[in-house]
Order: structure tokens, then sequence, then C-alpha cells
């Protein structure tokens, strides 16, 4: 089959095997079989050292010795399927190092120290980072970071501002790069706080995709019913958390979509799904069945307990999109607004549940312009007074 070595080279490589592990010439022309004198022959002619052509291949990359043997392949004019049998390697592994090390010119001549030269050099850890040897590019994405562009914005303007320039390219890959792993790409750590998220460190895609694995037959946004976009039909609600410091407290939100009105959870000890469900049960309950249709969350680990949760309210539950707040634009607008009692940073256990529910009062007592300056109790009031 070509690329691989013929039957003599197999041969060849048990006879070497048996020399190379101390084995006598008559010893390993007996286990290569072939005869004694044969064996002494191949012995005297290699000066007692197995010759690379009939040698395992010494690793992945290539040795001195290898592309020793891929010269003298080229200066005698063999292909690169013979010089790869010769080699023991893949015919591909020939084509790409003279590809990659032959020198630029024609015609393209290829010298064993000078590829092993190069290779090594290629090969040299820590490499400079293109950010670090191009200062006008570093200097030109560090101040798109400070102008609050993120870097697939930066990646994006680079490419209409220097059309014609390709040193002025870096991928938004590279930019997140150079931020988030220290001592790396050239950008000041503290330019992580002009992006959006402004986090030092990378979140692994794994932990969100592990957590949402706990979310059993779920039902998803796309398959909520169109009422409930249109807000005609009160009933629907939208629901999330809001943490606090290190994420080890919380306070539960929901809001009816139609009037805004906000009902808040309270999880003194803990928040996870069996705290969740029960303070959810206990607010829900104090609402009539007509407003009692639906419920949107995003894919949080505290709605493990989802199903528990639809049985016993009789209400559906849909889930958002991963990273899509805007399906819930008025949970997440609420939030904000409760941002005003809850800062961020703070520990949200320590507000009893009365505190919880004049906030909420307060919350529910606002006039809002989507409500023509109704404040959202008094559009729940009305939907409770309103005749079946």
């Amino acid at each position: 089959m070509a690329g691989k070595p013929g039957p003599l080279r197999e041969v060849q490589r048990v006879f070497w095997a048996v020399v190379v592990a101390g084995g006598t010439t008559e010893a390993a022309a007996v286990a290569a079989g072939v005869s004694r004198r044969t064996g002494c022959y191949w012995f005297r002619q290699a000066g007692g050292m197995s010759p690379v052509g009939v040698s395992e291949p010494v690793g992945r990359y290539l040795c001195v010795a290898e592309r020793e043997e891929i010269a003298i392949g080229r200066a005698r004019g063999l292909g690169v399927r013979e010089i790869a049998r010769g080699l023991g390697r893949a015919p591909s592994t020939v084509s790409r190092e003279l590809r990659r090390n032959a020198r630029a010119r024609r015609p393209r001549v290829y010298r064993a120290h000078a590829a092993q030269a190069r290779a090594d050099g290629v090969a040299r850890r820590p490499k400079v980072t293109k950010l670090e040897s191009n200062p006008v590019l570093g200097r030109w994405v560090s101040q798109g970071l400070q102008r609050r562009w993120s870097p697939q914005q930066i990646a994006a303007r680079l490419v209409a501002e220097y059309p014609d320039d390709e040193r002025m390219r870096v991928s938004h890959e590279t930019i997140y790069k150079a931020l988030y792993v220290q001592g790396r790409g050239g950008l000041r750590r503290e330019l992580s706080r002009c992006l959006r998220t402004g986090r030092a460190l990378r979140r692994p895609r794994g932990r969100t995709d592990r957590r949402r694995e706990h979310l059993r037959e779920k039902v998803m946004i796309s398959q909520r019913p169109a009422e409930v976009a249109d807000r005609a039909v009160p009933g629907h609600w939208e629901g999330d958390l809001i943490v606090g410091k290190n994420s080890r407290s919380a306070i539960g939100t929901l809001v009816e979509r139609s009037t805004r009105f906000t009902m808040l959870l309270h999880l003194p000890h803990a928040h996870g799904a069996e705290q969740v469900r029960d303070a959810m049960l206990t607010q829900i309950a104090r609402l009539p069945a007509h407003l009692r249709r639906s419920l949107t969350w995003d894919q949080g680990v505290e709605m493990a307990l989802h199903r528990q949760i639809a049985a016993a309210t009789d209400m559906a539950i849909y889930f958002c999109d991963p990273a899509s707040p805007w399906q819930r634009g008025s949970n997440e607008n609420t939030n904000g607004l409760l941002r005003q009692y809850f800062p961020k940073g703070t520990d949200l256990s320590v507000h009893p549940a009365h505190t919880l529910d004049l906030v909420a009062a307060e919350l529910n007592g606002r006039p809002r312009k989507t409500l023509s300056w109704r404040t959202p109790g008094e559009a729940l009031h009305d939907l409770l007074t309103k005749p079946e």
C-alpha cells in the first residue's frame, strides 16, 4: 500500500530491534528470518547503527536525522511518498515539512539543519503574542476597550479602518485571552472592567451547560402561546432571582406582565430548588385562579422542581433561551428598580419578610408610564374587581 514501508524494511526493523536490545548479529538475523551473512552485511553497511529509515519514528515530531534523510531524498529527486516510505512516516508529514521549512525561493531548497532551527523556533514557548509584537494594534485595541466597545466590535472595526493592512487584524477571541489570561497578551487586566460583564475571569461555558441538565422536561418560550406575548390577557408572570454577595443569598421576584404587579419571594436561608418552590407556592396561593395562567423563568437550577410547581399551581411554566434576558423584559426592569433597595454585593438574607412586602408595596404604588400613569396596584385591583 502506498505510503507504508515495504516487506524488506519491516524485516530490517525486526533485525535492528534485536540489535538495539543487545542481541548478537546472528540472533538478530534469526529473528528477522534472514541468513547470518545478510545480517552481518546490514550491520557493516550501517556502521553498527540503525539507519533512520528502518528505525521506528522517534516521536510525533521529526528529528534532525529524519530531516537529513528528507534533504537527501529531495537531492536524489525522490518523490514525497518514496521519502515517506523510507522514514516510516505518513506522506502528509513529509509534504507538510517541505511546505513549512523549505526556503521560499525558486527552486525551493530544503536544508535539514535550517529546517530544524526553524522548527525549534516555532516550538519555543512562551510565544510573543500578536498584541505584544504589534504596539500600534495593541494601543488601538486598548482604546477601543476604554470606549466600552466589545472585542467583537473592535475586531470588526479594525477591518473597516485598515482594509489593506493585514497587520491590523486580531480576532475577538485573542482579545478575550489577552484580558483573561494573566501575564499574556499585552493588555492591562483592569481593561476587563470595560467589558459589559466587568468580569476579570472567564466563566466556563460547561458550567451553565451542566446547570441546565437539572431542568428535566422543560418547555421553552418558543412554545408559549401568542396571548402571553401581547400582554392582553392577565395572569402571565415573569420570574427570576436577584442574588446577593458571592451569590450566597437571594430574593425571588415575580412580575405580572400586563399590570407589572410585583411579588417578592422571601428566601432567608437558601435559594435552592426546594426553597424557591415553597416560597413560590406560598405567594401564588394568594392569587385568584384567573391570575395564575403561566410563568416564564430563566434556566436557573433553582427551578429544578418546576414540574411540582406547575402541578400545584395549575400554571404552565416556560423557560427562556440561554443568555436572553430580554425575553423577560418586565422582570429585568423590575429587578433593576429593586437594586435601589437591595444593592449588589450586599447580604440579602438579612431582610425580613415584612421588609420585602413594604418594598413590593412601594413598587406597586409607583405610577408607570406604560400603564397611562396608573400604578400596578391600581391595575391589578381593576382586574380583581372586574366582573368575570
